[in-house]
């Protein structure tokens, strides 16, 4: 039997893509219209997604629950970001889409197009972290805003990475996709891990523990008579 050859997964994905036209015509209006300054901005915007910026975001949160002793978040955090980052670049060997520009003025990038690292690396990053701080987060609104702040940034990211000529739009919709399914499984796949944990309090503080130790309660001393309440 002949291997399917991996470079055919490109040219099918080319043949059933239905936005192939959208694709097209996003990558040649931003790539007809950069400017150095323009670059500038979308190098910036894209840098929350860099592996150099993940790697520094992930080095402190796992400090953070190295000293915290909080080993499950601790294994969910690298299981979750390096380990869905790495999957992708095998989706990317896999696929072996080219990128929409490999030669200009403002292209500087090598490797596959699909899908998009910046844009899963950006999506795991703040997807994992809004699954660490939401619990901690009482009000309505303000867990409103930390959803709304992270998936803005996972967008701008992605956006950003069109308009360079980095990759396809249909490579950032992988990739957020892809992102989310990820962290999804890896929810549910690690809650056992959590649950254990919940069994054992000696290696840390529970995200229940620390929400109370954040509410006061008031304590009567046993030494002190009981407060007789009239009627």
């Amino acid at each position: 039997m002949t291997p399917f050859p991996l470079s055919h997964f490109s040219t099918a994905l080319a043949l059933v893509n239905p936005l192939a036209g959208t694709d097209q015509g996003l990558a040649t209006w931003f790539h007809l219209h950069l400017t150095p300054l323009f670059v500038a901005v979308l190098r910036a915007l894209c840098e929350p997604g860099s592996s150099e910026f993940v790697g520094v975001a992930l080095f402190f949160a796992a400090a953070f629950f190295i000293w915290k002793r909080w080993w499950p978040s601790l294994a969910s955090l690298i299981i979750a970001v390096p380990g869905g980052m790495l999957l992708n670049e095998l989706i990317k060997l896999l696929v072996q889409r080219q990128r929409p520009f490999v030669a200009g003025p403002f292209v500087d990038w090598s490797g596959y197009s699909f899908a998009s690292g910046h844009t899963i690396g950006a999506t795991l990053l703040f997807g994992q972290l809004l699954i660490f701080v939401l619990p901690f987060v009482k009000s309505r609104a303000w867990r409103k805003v930390s959803i709304l702040a992270a998936v803005t940034v996972v967008v701008l990211v992605g956006f950003a990475r069109i308009a360079l000529g980095a990759h396809y739009f249909t490579d950032v919709l992988a990739a957020m996709f892809f992102g989310t399914l990820w962290l999804t499984f890896c929810f549910f796949g690690l809650k056992p891990l959590h649950r254990a944990r919940s069994k054992n309090t000696s290696d840390g503080l529970l995200v229940e523990d620390v929400a109370l130790v954040l509410i006061p309660v008031p304590v009567i001393e046993p030494s002190e008579p009981a407060p007789i309440l009239s009627r």
